[in-house]
């Protein structure tokens, strides 16, 4: 099964429409739950009335923070939970929940809605990261805006840069920018027999089982949360949304409760990318090796912590990009602002980091003069590099190989026709590595196996399906570990009483880190059938073999598995196999950031090649070749699926999408690339093998957006003649570059053939 293009497991029943995701819970007999939220932030509730709007027909109850039993504070990382799910006082950002509705008909409740009478004293907010750390600022949390701060530092790069012949300085910046995954957050709760049942979207099950007995003051247990069919998540759904509110509705009322945001409010009440201000300095030696990096990085989390120290951290780690650099200075700053509040997107810090040291690297080449390509394969990393955090890398090191696939196609799709003064073409590199897993933390993920009455293999697994294609290579790796059809493979997945917890659905872990859990499975449940065999023909564990058709014995005898299970059985043994795995990683050293953070990283390049009207100011993307190092290609299809859809998102992230509190909270003010804006994509698999991987995987979620915005800005600043600093590279950004330009010398030499 490995290397094999099945059919994604649940593909037919989604193409069919029978596929039920978190907004389709619904029952009839159901209350409708619907949130009051506040729209003047930051602010102070000076009053609010609902016992009016309580009394209106149709109205069951109003919630407020005071009937939180318990904890009233989330957030995924348990040293930084500072979110409320209800105000208890204080709008810290635009959009903050107040009341929560249950009503027994959705009009009844957006009538409660509007009876509700809140007044709000508006404060004085601070709303630039810069700005909220200095002194005498308005503190959107009582402990300081400083959210969280990681340096790395290694060797003496001030001085690095002073002995270097060639430097270079440039502050790049990012908007926040919206997920925009095609189902809004939604679900159901119930009370059912002593205990609470949440079905939704997440991305995160046995997390959000732990964050909601904390608010409800319960054990743990008596929470179950099972993960609906998810329409995406790209990060979106790793912070509770409507699991809070359904889940104290369904505690207090006892009866069954639904609940679906509309598009403006998912806008409105989640998470987004974080802005991040980066200023990059670059040393490189008369040979062209990089000498020193220096870089200072602030981010803006808004006014909660969500991912903000997992992103600091994380952008910190991977601020030099996959090269070789000896000497490193990264200051990383994550700071509390009164703005939209940002948590995890795809790529965790790392796309608006490689924007940054692609722009280095492009605009080194230019300085010393020497082609993009080779510049970068002389300073990559190899097998046995020491990154900036101090870790060897001992193997599967591809991203060497990654931008030797692309050599032919960068010299193919040079530009043969010269960029007349309406339309300039360019063309980009851009590349990466990304740690795998959590930053410097323990990330386990735990997995049974078991097999039925009737031969079939079931995976109990807690890794969230959200599209990525979770489901299929689990299923793919146990079938090819017992030698069977994956038809005889069922998963149950993603439910707190029946599965145990494979962590989240982020940071491109699942494949690599519930893998190998299920392999440790795997392994586990064929040592019990080989007991149970060994016990009835009396002879050792090493003189048995598994068969895909059972155990076959030292003089060739055989028995089916089905049989073994039975026999066990009716001893009272449990024929389950447990698998566990956490990768082997040491916590970063706050002072100085060295570590090994990571036990695998995944590595690429991409090309794009662009065109921009310098009379509306389009960026269009026509084409863009995309190399990327996977380890192991468990299922080639799924592999070419993720490049394809995080290219389009990366498209997106480099040209046209930008969120702007109050002006872009729905999908008619907020540009997202349609299929017209798509590039002919052609997407190249690299398999460099990952000893420490499940059959030698690593994982390609979040690389396979992570190059295509550097490439399509350096393809872009080619075109133009001048670097561009600022994603996006909007219509008016670009005439905007275009109107200081035109009258001056172009910034960009293309000594490349561009």
């Amino acid at each position: 099964m490995i290397g094999t293009n099945p059919i994604k497991i649940g593909a037919r029943e989604r193409v069919l429409g029978l596929t039920r995701f978190g907004v389709d819970q619904g029952r009839p007999g159901d209350l409708y739950l619907l949130l009051l939220r506040a729209f003047t932030a930051p602010a102070r509730i000076k009053r609010l009335e609902s016992d009016a709007a309580g009394r209106l027909p149709g109205v069951v109850r109003i919630f407020t923070a005071a009937d939180i039993p318990g904890i009233n504070r989330i957030g995924i990382i348990p040293s930084t939970k500072d979110q409320p799910v209800l105000s208890d006082g204080l709008i810290r950002c635009r959009g903050e929940a107040v009341a929560l509705v249950a009503a027994e008909t959705q009009e009844a409740g957006m009538q409660a809605l509007g009876a509700i009478e809140l007044e709000l004293e508006p404060l004085a907010g601070v709303f630039d990261p810069k700005r909220a750390l200095e002194p005498d600022v308005p503190l959107v949390h009582e402990k300081g805006n400083l959210l969280f701060r990681q340096r790395v530092i290694r060797g003496h790069a001030d001085e690095a840069l002073a002995r270097s012949p060639y430097r270079l300085r440039t502050v790049y910046s990012t908007a926040p920018v919206e997920h925009g995954p095609l189902e809004v957050e939604g679900g159901r709760a119930d009370w059912e027999d002593g205990r609470i049942s949440v079905t939704a979207c997440t991305q995160n099950p046995h997390y959000d089982q732990s964050d909601l007995a904390r608010l409800l003051g319960l054990p743990p247990e008596l929470i179950r949360v099972r993960q609906s069919e998810t329409g995406g998540g790209f990060g979106k759904k790793l912070d509770l949304s409507v699991q809070s509110y359904l889940a104290l509705a369904a505690f207090h009322l006892k009866r069954p409760v639904r609940m679906v945001y509309s598009r403006e409010e998912s806008f409105l009440g989640t998470g987004k990318r974080h802005a991040l201000l980066i200023d990059y300095e670059s040393g490189m030696d008369a040979q062209g090796k990089l000498t020193a990096v220096k870089v200072d990085i602030l981010g803006d989390s808004g006014a909660y912590a969500s991912y903000g120290f997992a992103v600091c951290m994380r952008a910190a780690v991977h601020a030099t990009g996959p090269y070789e650099v000896p000497h490193v200075l990264v200051d990383s700053r994550m700071a509390y602002t009164n703005n939209a509040w940002a948590g995890a997107m795809r790529g965790f810090g790392v796309p608006q980091m490689a924007f940054a040291h692609e722009g280095q690297m492009d605009g080194l080449a230019d300085l010393i003069g020497l082609d993009p390509l080779e510049l970068r394969l002389g300073n990559c990393l190899r097998n046995g590099s020491t990154t900036a955090t101090g870790q060897i890398l001992k193997d599967s090191v591809g991203i060497g190989d990654c931008l030797r696939r692309l050599g032919k196609i960068y010299r193919a799709w040079q530009p043969r026709v010269r960029s007349d003064e309406r339309f300039r073409r360019g063309l980009g590199i851009g590349a990466m590595y990304y740690g795998i897993g959590n930053t410097g933390v323990s990330n386990p993920s735990s997995a049974q196996m078991e097999f039925s009455a009737s031969g079939e293999l079931i995976v109990y697994t807690g890794a969230a399906e959200i599209g990525q294609g979770s489901d299929t290579v689990l299923a793919q790796m146990a079938a090819h570990y017992f030698g069977m059809p994956l038809e005889q493979v069922r998963l149950v997945r993603g439910d707190t009483k029946r599965t145990t917890s494979a962590g989240a659905s982020s940071a491109s872990r699942q494949t690599y880190i519930s893998g190998n859990a299920v392999l440790d499975a795997a392994r586990d449940l064929e040592r019990i059938l080989k007991e149970g065999a060994a016990a009835m023909w009396e002879c050792r564990l090493d003189e048995i073999e598994y068969k895909s058709t059972g155990m076959e014995g030292p003089r060739g005898e055989s028995i089916p598995v089905t049989e073994i299970v039975a026999r066990l059985a009716r001893q009272g043994r449990e024929v389950k196999g447990n698998g566990r795995f956490d990768p082997p990683v040491t916590v970063l050293d706050h002072q100085t950031g060295q570590g090994a953070p990571y036990a695998s990283y995944a590595f690429a390049a991409q090309l794009a090649s662009v065109e921009v009207d310098t009379v509306s100011g389009l960026v269009r993307v026509p084409r863009v070749a995309a190399a990327h190092d996977v380890g192991r290609a468990i299922n080639r299809r799924a592999v070419r699926g993720q490049i394809a859809g995080g290219v389009v998102m990366g498209v997106g992230f480099a040209t046209m999408e930008e969120f702007i509190p109050g002006k872009t909270d729905n999908f008619r003010e907020y540009h997202m690339p349609t299929m017209a804006d798509a590039p002919r994509i052609t997407p190249l698999i690299i398999e460099s093998h990952d000893p420490s991987g499940p059959y030698g995987a690593k994982g390609v979620g979040e690389p396979s957006l992570i190059p295509t915005a550097p490439a399509v800005a350096n393809a872009a600043s080619r075109a133009l003649g001048v670097r561009m600093t600022h994603l996006p590279m909007s219509l008016e950004r670009v005439m905007e570059t275009l109107s200081q330009t035109r009258n001056s010398k172009p910034e960009i030499r293309n000594k490349s053939g561009f």
